[in-house]
């Protein structure tokens, strides 16, 4: 790592005043009430802020308080969470806010380290929960923050090998003005997402420009060094057969246990292989048709998925056998779909409904 371009100081002052001057109007900016910190920046993770947007309003709509999260359902918690993705994030929130209902009084700590002993906080959102919400002088890194400090500082390391991280997190700690800790923090995780970008950064709308060492060595297309993306097709596939019926108005669904890929969501009951979905059910099946009636193909972060969805008849009394994979069935009516947690892959199936029944009545 080269050595500072100027003064820790000068660095917090320059973004800080970038940041009050360019801030956007974002909601969770609103209110700093660390509750509203943490749900925003737990769902911005893998995600873009316009899109979760939405999500934000929605959620504070439904569960204003930890208390109304802590007492609500988990299926109700993963339905207002359904299109996010990273399932475990909303699992992990409604463990926590139980936690802090029953041992904080509702109310998340002030201390960095004490928020890290919850479920699904990090060190990075401790960081901004701590900094944001109750003015500590608490540093944080994403990979946003990464980038431009690799810059500024001209890194020479793979950003997310270890050296490379103990060295980001340090610079942070060492920049956290002690006056305004929050404010500086979302400067430099604004910069990063709005100016510093992996392509073409916009280095004249930057107010680490003048004491930038990438820029002054014009390394910027060069830096942060980081290994390779796996390509999507070197990602594993992971192939699913998954049961369509329709029964008076009612849709077959599997509740997945708790833990793993999709884990707590609601699906089409789902095995490796057509020739299993008998034995996962006590029913007697009658599949319509030689293929499929729809594919659905998604590339997840680490892994690609394809589901073969095939339409059947059902005639007898629903149970589960013994699974490792759902801990339930239900019939469902088609009208209560959107009031489940459902992972995007079941969302769009399920918008394939009308076009699956077509399917049925035809190969009956």
């Amino acid at each position: 790592m080269s050595k500072s371009p100027t003064s820790y100081s000068d660095l917090a002052d320059r973004v800080v005043r970038h940041y009050k001057k360019t801030k956007r109007d974002l909601p969770w900016r609103k209110n700093r009430a660390a509750y509203k910190v943490w749900i925003s920046e737990i769902m911005l993770q893998q995600t873009r802020v316009a899109a979760v947007i939405p999500y934000y309003e929605r959620w504070f709509n439904r569960f204003p308080t930890v208390e109304a999260l802590a007492n609500a359902p988990l299926d109700d918690v993963l339905a207002h969470w359904s299109g996010l993705g990273y399932y475990s994030r909303a699992r992990n929130i409604h463990t926590s806010a139980k936690e802090l209902h029953q041992h904080y009084g509702g109310q998340l700590p002030q201390d960095a380290k004490e928020l890290r002993s919850l479920p699904g906080i990090g060190r990075y959102t401790a960081g901004a929960i701590s900094s944001i919400a109750y003015g500590k002088r608490e540093p944080l890194v994403d990979g946003n923050v990464a980038r431009l400090l690799s810059r500024v500082f001209e890194i020479e390391e793979d950003i997310k090998s270890t050296s490379a991280i103990k060295q980001l997190w340090e610079l942070c700690t060492k920049m956290v003005p002690a006056g305004s800790p929050g404010e500086f923090n979302q400067g430099l995780m604004e910069l990063g997402a709005l100016v510093c970008l992996p392509k073409n950064p916009k280095c004249g709308h930057c107010p680490l420009e003048p004491v930038c060492l990438a820029h002054a060595h014009d390394r910027t297309g060069e830096l942060p060094v980081q290994a390779k993306r796996k390509k999507d097709s070197d990602k594993p596939l992971l192939e699913r057969d998954a049961l369509f019926v329709i029964r008076r108005g009612k849709i077959l669904l599997a509740h997945r246990v708790p833990k793993g890929l999709f884990g707590g969501l609601w699906e089409l009951p789902q095995t490796p292989s057509r020739p299993e979905l008998a034995g996962l059910l006590s029913l007697s099946l009658s599949f319509h048709g030689k293929k499929p009636g729809m594919v659905h193909s998604q590339v997840l972060s680490h892994r690609r998925l394809c589901i073969r969805v095939w339409p059947a008849s059902a005639e007898g009394r629903t149970k589960l056998a013994a699974s490792t994979s759902y801990q339930a069935l239900k019939w469902y009516p088609l009208s209560q779909l959107t009031t489940l947690g459902i992972s995007s892959a079941s969302k769009a199936i399920f918008q394939n409904i009308a076009e699956l029944r077509a399917i049925n009545r035809e190969q009956q």
